[in-house]
């Protein structure tokens, strides 16, 4: 894919499938309820990714990033009820993608996976991550409220991008009301800038 890139020098390797805005208007959240178990939001969704350039750890990791911002409205109101930013990091030499998120709820995280050769073709990519708490390189931040009453254990991310199109199934692994719960998020995306 060819865009025109603020940054001509920076190979952002699969990420440049990213870069752009993208819509999506048939999401589905399914998080804990109290009362009843689960609830299903069915939700609208914009993310904005915008090139960071590259940078470089202790001189020999260089890192292409770029930043986004996700936000997600409830369709049965309109609210904003998610409210996400972040980056996502190629490292060329080591073959491995990084996606750290912060959400104002006092979390955050950074996740971790390689891309396989089978995932990256010239018509897009596929990347699944993951993070977990306690995990020694992809770890889970939390407040102590968050940490004490809706503790997130784990979180997988499997995103498929090409040219026009954006999904991706995402779980969280809670401790939330006294049980274990597996809240997940689903859309499908289509660029528009």
């Amino acid at each position: 894919m060819k865009i025109k890139q603020k940054y001509p020098d920076v190979d952002y390797g699969p990420l440049i499938w990213l870069i752009g805005e993208w819509k999506g208007d048939k999401g589905m959240d399914i998080a804990p309820n109290p009362e009843t178990g689960k609830e299903e939001n069915p939700y609208t969704e914009t993310i904005m990714f915008e090139e960071a350039g590259n940078l470089k750890n202790a001189k020999d990791q260089e890192i292409a990033v770029v930043r986004y911002l996700q936000i997600v409205f409830r369709k049965s109101n309109g609210e904003v009820f998610h409210d996400q930013t972040g980056y996502w990091m190629w490292d060329a030499e080591r073959q491995l993608i990084m996606h750290s998120l912060t959400i104002p709820r006092g979390f955050a995280l950074l996740a971790g996976g390689k891309l396989s050769p089978e995932n990256n073709t010239e018509k897009g990519f596929v990347i699944e991550v993951e993070a977990s708490d306690g995990h020694a390189d992809w770890g889970i931040v939390q407040s102590p409220f968050l940490r004490d009453n809706a503790k997130t254990e784990k979180f997988k991310m499997k995103l498929r991008v090409d040219e026009k199109n954006l999904t991706y199934f995402e779980t969280t692994d809670l401790k939330i009301y006294s049980g274990d719960f597996e809240h997940t998020d689903e859309i499908a995306l289509v660029r528009v800038k």
